[in-house]
């Protein structure tokens, strides 16, 4: 019998899509398939929704217009020295050949596909969460005694990994500077040079929602022989940091790209090459840790892309508008599309049009008791949002972050990120109109103010007494 997949009963003869035929003459590299190449022209386009709507269709076993879910753990082989030429590398996935789902699996690769298109990258793995991205990123390009220099505001999750993890567990140490400051970058970058590997930033910083100069950034890191590694979960459509220069682009796709608050994933976007290398049978930090994503999981993701652009629209829209109105009552918000914000004209330059500012907006409240009781009555008085962490979401979340998304940072270490104790980060949904919420926020505002009122009355009357 010959040594090829067609010849099995399974095979799918339906499973590449209408536009695939015309892909294979714009580039499509078949020979590295394996890690969801996608196209170079693909690569160039610059709306991500078209780039996504581009992305090669994957059909149902039987025909279906959805991708079939494949739940096997391992594939089976119609010759025994089959498996000699797939663990050698002469048969792999893109001759529909796969070993073992923690290698790869096909409805993960999917998936894989459909990031590379919308982040504009050559290739994409998918992982189980978005820390287990950022860990086997940082892992595999530093290597043991290996150094990061880091923005020094970051989600307090990753600020731990490079602050306390990594240099314990594998030798790699971290620097975090002022990102705003390139003299700042290039003096910690030359400080230790020769163990400098990584330059890592987020698009839109967690929680103050600073903004990184991608394309500044990314000459630095050219220039110092470095990789730029850049977290974009907090803007997804809204800026496509690999189009700007990033070497790498990391998510947490449990956020805004699955949206559903009901899923855990992650994800990395680069070079083939790279990606490649973190699948090495004997040094690649993806396929000997393991943090593989479920192939149910992967097509739930897959399901949702689609609408994503809408979704980021619909967010962006409702964050402005709370805003803008925000700062009307005297509020101190943070938001990027506000004029007043530092970065306003450095996100609008690196921003793909027609998808606004991003879905999160933060206001400082001045104390954590203020910033708790406003969201006690947002939530349980006037039901216009809930307490919790994560973002994305349909519904609006929100949180204090000083206590809870950055409380692995140090009192010290926050207040040089700027993390005021009463910030409150706010994931704004789209459930609801934009005018009921509105009325609900008002309410619970007016709800907080007078309370606060009769508190300072009622201390006046005691210290009378």
């Amino acid at each position: 019998m010959a040594d090829t997949k067609q010849s099995m009963v399974f095979t799918n003869p339906k499973k590449r899509g209408p536009r695939d035929a015309a892909d294979d003459d714009d580039g499509f590299v078949a020979g590295t398939a394996d890690w969801a190449v996608v196209s170079t022209k693909r690569v160039a386009r610059k709306d991500p929704a078209g780039a996504l709507a581009s992305a090669r269709h994957e059909f149902g076993e039987h025909g279906g217009v959805n991708m079939s879910i494949e739940a096997s753990a391992t594939f089976t082989v119609m010759e025994a020295d089959t498996l000699r030429r797939m663990f050698s590398g002469e048969l792999g996935p893109d001759r529909d050949f796969f070993i073992y789902s923690r290698h790869c699996n096909p409805t993960v690769l999917n998936l894989g596909r459909q990031m590379a298109a919308l982040e504009g990258t050559e290739a994409a793995y998918c992982t189980a969460s978005g820390m287990a991205a950022i860990s086997s990123v940082l892992i595999q390009l530093c290597g043991a005694g290996g150094r990061v220099v880091a923005s020094r505001c970051l989600y307090g999750g990753t600020h731990a990994l490079l602050a306390h993890f990594l240099p314990r567990a594998c030798g790699i140490r971290a620097e975090f500077v002022d990102i705003d400051d390139i003299e700042a970058v290039r003096a910690a970058i030359r400080s230790d040079k020769g163990a400098t590997r990584v330059l890592y930033v987020e698009t839109m910083s967690n929680p103050t929602l600073a903004v990184a100069d991608v394309p500044r950034l990314s000459e630095v890191a050219r220039e110092e022989g470095l990789k730029l590694v850049v977290d974009n979960t907090f803007t997804p459509m809204v800026v496509s940091p690999a189009r700007l220069g990033a070497d790498v682009v990391v998510h947490s796709v449990s956020k805004f790209i699955n949206g559903g608050a009901d899923i855990i994933a992650g994800a990395i976007c680069g070079p083939a090459s790279l990606v490649k290398s973190m699948m090495d049978l004997h040094h690649g930090s993806l396929m000997l840790l393991g943090p593989t994503m479920n192939a149910k999981v992967a097509f739930e993701i897959s399901e949702r892309l689609p609408h994503l652009s809408l979704r980021m629209t619909e967010h962006s829209n409702r964050a402005m508008a709370y805003a803008t109105r925000m700062k009307k009552l005297g509020l101190k918000v943070i938001y990027p599309g506000l004029e007043d914000h530092p970065h306003h004209s450095l996100l609008a330059s690196m921003a793909n049009p027609g998808y606004g500012f991003g879905g999160m907006l933060c206001l400082d409240m001045g104390s954590e008791d203020r910033a708790n009781r406003l969201m006690h009555h947002l939530q349980n008085t006037t039901q216009f949002g809930l307490m919790a962490v994560s973002l994305g979401y349909y519904e609006t979340l929100m949180s204090c972050s000083g206590s809870s998304t950055s409380s692995e940072m140090s009192s010290e270490e926050k207040a040089r990120a700027g993390i005021s104790p009463g910030l409150i980060r706010m994931s704004v949904g789209y459930s609801g109109t934009l005018e009921q919420r509105w009325n609900q926020f008002e309410r619970a505002l007016a709800l907080m103010q007078h309370q606060q009122q009769h508190s300072s009355q009622d201390a006046d009357i005691y210290c009378k007494v």
